[in-house]
């Protein structure tokens, strides 16, 4: 099978309070914890979406990023084959740990369907995809840190067989207040703007 080159469309990167769109800067605020940034940044862009705010921060955080990425290449009147790609370290500890807080307390028992439905980190995939009409291929890994020789080689694969036309793969981290989320689209589609560029390269700009 002839391999066809991949390229970089688009990232994005969010942590400590800003987001970086293609290498620009386009939201900053003060330092404040993640569910004020999520909100200022939701209102900013004016997303339109009233479900984010029932959701926990890991899919917040996916959420956001795949938002900026995705909503310029897709259409509500035709399916979008974009394969999702992600990964993290935490899982979804961070609400795992909230769930478990709920339940230990026999005295103060208060069990929450809202907070047990995202006890999965691919929740957040679930969550771009209903947002963006998406039936295409998802997969959500854990890695003691971002493996980008695996994502990047993953993402050739579902491109260069034909399961997706766009890939939209990367990290999001969330635990204890601390994110990070790095997004990129890639495709076959040539692109002279990041020809030099890795997903290793643009992770650690």
């Amino acid at each position: 099978m002839t391999q066809n080159k991949t390229y970089i469309q688009s990232y994005i990167t969010i942590q400590n309070n800003e987001i970086v769109l293609n290498g620009t800067s386009v939201f900053k605020i003060e330092p404040t914890d993640f569910a004020d940034f999520s909100k200022q940044a939701y209102r900013n862009f004016e997303m339109q979406y009233p479900k984010f705010f029932k959701m926990d921060a890991l899919s917040k955080l996916a959420f956001l990023g795949s938002e900026l990425l995705l909503s310029p290449i897709t259409s509500t009147e035709q399916e979008n084959n974009i394969a999702l790609v992600l990964a993290n370290k935490s899982s979804s500890l961070d609400t795992d740990v909230k769930y478990q807080e709920s339940i230990s307390d026999k005295e103060n028992y208060f069990p929450s369907p809202a907070v047990f439905v995202y006890t999965l980190p691919n929740i957040c995939l679930g969550e771009i995809s209903i947002r963006h009409q998406l039936k295409s291929e998802n997969s959500f890994f854990i890695f003691d840190a971002f493996n980008t020789e695996f994502m990047s080689n993953y993402s050739n694969i579902l491109l260069n067989t034909n399961k997706a036309d766009v890939v939209l793969c990367g990290w999001v981290e969330y635990f204890n207040d601390n994110y990070k989320a790095f997004l990129c689209t890639i495709s076959t589609e040539e692109n002279a703007k990041y020809t030099n560029e890795t997903i290793n390269t643009l992770y650690n700009k």
